[in-house]
């Protein structure tokens, strides 16, 4: 039995299925901020949609690894829950 599509969440409220998106865009110069960082391009949509994530997160949400050109950052994963209040504080 196969699974259903793979949602990627592209922030704001806005998902897209994974296996439609065919091409991620990152925003730069001045058009990039207030939410604004990658252009997620998906299948059957006339135009780009907007994400507020990086088009990384979104590579990895989908399954795929980021290619590892010069420049790119290395990131680390923040744990998926942080604590704002530890234990003994």
């Amino acid at each position: 039995m196969a699974s259903p599509p793979r949602m990627v969440f592209l922030g704001f409220g806005k998902y897209a299925r994974a296996d439609r998106i065919y091409a991620l865009e990152p925003i730069v110069g001045e058009e990039r901020g207030n939410g604004r960082r990658t252009l997620v391009w998906v299948e059957g949509m006339p135009n780009a949609m907007v994400a507020s994530r990086t088009q990384e997160t979104i590579l990895e949400e989908m399954g795929a690894e980021p290619s590892q050109t010069p420049g790119d950052r290395s990131r680390r994963r923040a744990p998926a829950h942080p604590t704002l209040f530890p234990h003994g504080s």
